[in-house]
């Protein structure tokens, strides 16, 4: 009896023993495990700024970064989708907050320091929240080849009103150029890129009420005075055009940034928009914010890693590295740093250009908004409908959306 009772005792201390070792050994695997953390980004310059900063978070907190990188519209609806960290553009915003999409980013310890420009956080908080942090500054700037201008009398970085980048244009043409490059593959790229102008003229799509304004005189003689740029040139895909302008084959377009870094032997250059219509007339804040921001997804099973990959990115020193290869960072201490200005002079006018910006209207209905004016504005364009009744047209079916 005691020997059975010693073998049972012997076989439970063994049993125990294993469970023992392996339950140790498993710990121990989960802790060199690696935890992962999904990016949706947007894909091209923005995407590659986040990824040359990853490695250092990466080996730091023992986390693996999986980055899915997007299309616009693959991004906004790729938001559904499980991810720990996503830019969000500017006309998603709305209705982001609308549907309780993105987690609060105060709540999980992120603050805003004073060196990002502030104009640029002016949609990050909502009903006393933050819930977005502006890291990509993307905002409208005029693309030209500097030969041109110089040719048509005009030295870098001082085309300061429509007017001279229409005179321009039409140089460009006596030479047989293109003149004036726009997007029009879509209805969003078509009221989109048309904004800069209509701000010049005092103008903008709805007012402080989010009433639309489209048929007023002002939105009128903008779209007037665009038919005459666009007249000069004509429309291409955003590859194509700045490929037009970077060999010398068209003049300019309004764009961003993001879309070109200049190389030290090109002739393609960036200035900011001055919001003068003539070099006589006011001066009207005209650069359209495009600025990509960084979320944390309400959905989120990792928000406290997620964060903590926020405040690197965020950080000043991890933005100021990113500069070579693409990043355009929201702050001061990047944009006006005299060693950054040396090597990339441009930047100062991305910096003066997102201290004057403008977002688009923060309303849900902004895509339909789009889908209703654009073919309207190029109903005008083709000459198919006068201004005036395209954009009376347009005013009617917008009223009508924005009641619902």
């Amino acid at each position: 009896m005691k020997s059975l009772l010693l073998k049972c005792t012997s076989v439970i201390f063994l049993c125990a023993l294993v469970s023992t070792f392996f339950s140790c050994n498993g710990k121990s695997a989960a802790k060199n495990e690696k935890a992962e953390l999904v990016l949706a980004l947007r894909a091209g310059a923005y995407a590659e700024a986040v990824k040359h900063s990853l490695p250092e978070f990466e080996a730091e907190h023992n986390v693996k970064c999986i980055v899915k990188e997007l299309g616009q519209e693959e991004l906004r609806q790729g938001l559904q989708d499980s991810c720990d960290l996503c830019m969000v553009d500017s006309q998603w915003v709305a209705s982001f907050y609308a549907q309780n999409k993105l987690a609060d980013l105060g709540e999980l310890g992120f603050r805003l320091d004073r060196d990002i420009i502030p104009a640029t956080t002016a949609i990050c908080r909502h009903n006393g929240g933050l819930y977005l942090a502006p890291y990509y500054g993307n905002v409208t700037v005029l693309l030209y080849n500097s030969l041109i201008a110089k040719e048509a009398g005009f030295a870098s970085y001082e085309i300061n009103s429509i007017e001279d980048m229409l005179e321009i244009c039409k140089f460009a043409n006596k030479r047989h150029l293109i003149g004036f490059m726009y997007r029009g593959d879509t209805n969003f790229n078509i009221v989109t890129d048309f904004l800069p102008v209509l701000l010049s003229y005092g103008g903008w799509l709805v007012d402080k009420n989010n009433n639309p304004t489209v048929n007023a005189p002002e939105f009128q003689a903008a779209l007037k005075m665009y038919m005459e740029l666009t007249a000069t040139g004509r429309s291409a895909k955003k590859a194509d055009l700045i490929t037009a302008i970077e060999v010398k084959s068209a003049a300019m377009t309004i764009g961003w940034p993001g879309w070109y870094t200049p190389k030290k032997n090109s002739s393609m250059e960036y200035t900011a928009l001055t919001g003068k219509v003539s070099n006589t007339s006011k001066a009207f804040a005209s650069n359209i914010y495009g600025t990509w921001m960084l979320g944390i997804p309400a959905a989120s099973e990792h928000k406290q890693l997620a964060i903590e990959l926020l405040k690197h990115l965020m950080d000043a020193k991890v933005q100021k590295e990113t500069i070579p290869f693409g990043g355009v960072p929201c702050r001061y201490s990047c944009l006006r740093n005299e060693e950054i200005l040396k090597k990339y002079p441009e930047y100062e006018i991305v910096c003066n250009a997102l201290e004057k910006g403008v977002y688009r209207p923060v309303i849900a209905e902004w895509p339909e908004f789009c889908d209703i004016l654009g073919p309207e504005m190029a109903a005008a364009m083709d000459k198919s409908k006068s201004i005036e009744y395209a954009l009376n047209t347009a005013q009617e079916k917008l009223e009508e959306l924005l009641k619902k």
